[in-house]
């Protein structure tokens, strides 16, 4: 745990022979994965972990993430937790404890989150704002939300495309799933409403989007020097032209077999910055959109034109396994910079760019 008092965020993670003492709260698909990653992190120690089902309360950190046992119990306590003293916090529940967030940075401790609350503080809720920037005052700490989604794909890689431009006119992010080998039917069919007639786009899931990914674009356009007038969110579907059989279940002809949300942020009343995610159960459907393998496109129209594709090479039976390390391994690695930076909640604009340490 460190105590930092300037006000001046630091451009390099602080140099120190020791490890950082980490510890990994909550042990979901991101929480495993990157609970396995500090275990085998080189610069990094772990001091304890935080699960929330009494199941997991009491065995090894590494049998919850398939690896030898490493000596380090799980425990649900809070208390126990504060008393390990340790330098960060990985902080990846399902939901935002505020109180809890505020007792780990009153006590000095640093958070790297994969919750998104904090991805833009100037239109965090002004409440939450004044709470969490108040315990960071009085613990010296510092808070960072990131991920993959949003994160490096809304925030990190933008910045970089857009450092070679001197106009930009639009920048989007596509982001593709492809899902007929996912056999998840509760989430697909239950869930997401695959394999139904069409109905009107959920309001609930364009809520979702604008609150998930608008803060990321909003902080990238304030960071360029254009803020946004809005962000709004749209939703289509598409129907299967025929019936086609995937890993979980079946999509008759005629019912939604692909989804499209897009979180848009205008400037002077045209799209400037935006989010378009697409998810698809099959490739034979009644719109014209482009189906790209499961990944991202980043398309950039400057004075420097660009077309970046990221796709995923990943057998689509491993992906459910495999994509939660996206996001847990950004977070693992911003742990060294997090820890020196000044207090208060900071973002990807004020902080220097993550470096993957391996050996």
């Amino acid at each position: 745990m460190t105590s930092r008092s300037s006000s001046t965020v630091l451009t390099e993670p602080r140099s120190e022979s020791r490890p950082l003492r980490v510890v990994q709260w909550a042990t979901g698909n991101i929480g495993t994965h990157a609970l396995r990653a500090v275990i085998e992190h080189p610069r990094l120690e772990l001091a304890g972990v935080h699960v929330h089902s009494p199941g997991k309360a009491g065995r090894d950190a590494g049998e919850l993430c398939g690896v030898d046992p490493v000596g380090i119990l799980a425990t649900d306590d809070l208390d126990a937790i504060v008393d390990l003293d340790p330098d960060c916090v990985l902080y990846m529940p399902l939901a935002l404890d505020v109180d809890e967030v505020c007792r780990l940075l009153a006590a000095g401790i640093d958070i790297v989150t994969t919750r998104g609350e904090f991805h833009h503080p100037a239109t965090m809720d002004p409440d939450l704002r004044a709470r969490v920037e108040s315990a960071c005052t009085t613990g010296g700490s510092t808070i960072h939300s990131t991920g993959s989604s949003p994160g490096f794909i809304t925030e990190a890689i933008p910045l970089v495309l857009t450092s070679i431009q001197r106009r930009l006119d639009r920048l989007t992010i596509d982001e593709y799933a492809d899902l007929s080998r996912r056999d998840s039917p509760d989430l697909l069919f239950g869930v997401m409403g695959f394999g139904k007639p069409p109905v009107a786009f959920d309001e609930r899931r364009l809520v979702f989007a604008r609150h998930s990914f608008g803060p990321s674009l909003l902080l990238v356009a304030d960071a360029l020097g254009m803020p946004l007038d809005s962000v709004e969110a749209s939703g289509e579907l598409a129907l299967a032209t025929q019936t086609t059989r995937i890993a979980a279940g079946t999509i008759e002809a005629g019912t939604v077999a692909a989804q499209r949300v897009t979180a848009s942020g205008t400037r002077n009343g045209e799209p400037l910055l935006n989010f378009r995610a697409t998810w698809y159960c099959t490739r034979d459907i009644d719109a014209s959109w482009d189906l790209a393998d499961t990944g991202w496109r980043v398309t950039v129209d400057g004075d420097a034109p660009l077309d970046v594709a990221l796709r995923f090479p990943v057998p689509l039976e491993q992906m459910a396994s495999i994509s939660p390390g996206y996001t847990a391994n950004r977070a693992v690695n911003m742990v060294p910079v997090v820890c020196a930076a000044e207090p208060g909640i900071r973002t990807t604009v004020e902080l220097p760019q993550a470096v993957a340490v391996f050996g």
